[in-house]
């Protein structure tokens, strides 16, 4: 079992950051990728970012190349987000598997096994 707390959530003006932080406990050494996902009012969850343990690889949503970047490790992975917009509110969440993909599915809801309650990220116009 993996567990995961996400932290750092909040209320930003557009244009603003905010990093977020995910932090797992359990059997992290049994991982090989870490994600996160966006669910807003009455929308789907969405795909953010992930990174895959094995070379460190980096999968991005085309809404958030180039403001969003994800980093850390088994134990602790971030979030950090820039120049953000009003459209990026949501709850994010913090997601893990401990199964091997090649890189493209890590964008996929389904292959993570565990996930976190979440974080409220809210961006005012």
């Amino acid at each position: 079992q993996v567990q995961l707390v996400e932290s750092g959530g909040g209320l930003v003006q557009a244009g603003g950051s905010l990093r977020l932080s995910c932090a797992a406990s359990g059997r992290t050494f049994s991982t090989f990728a870490m994600g996160w996902f966006r669910q807003a009012p009455g929308k789907e969850r969405d795909f953010v970012a992930a990174i895959r343990w094995s070379g460190g690889s980096t999968y991005y949503a085309d809404s958030v190349k180039g403001r969003f970047t994800i980093s850390g490790d088994k134990n602790t992975v971030y979030l950090q987000m820039n120049s953000l917009k009003p459209e990026d509110t949501a709850v994010y969440v913090c997601a893990a598997t401990i199964t091997y993909y090649s890189g493209f599915y890590y964008t996929k809801e389904d292959r993570y096994n565990y996930w976190g309650q979440g974080t409220q990220v809210t961006v005012s116009s």
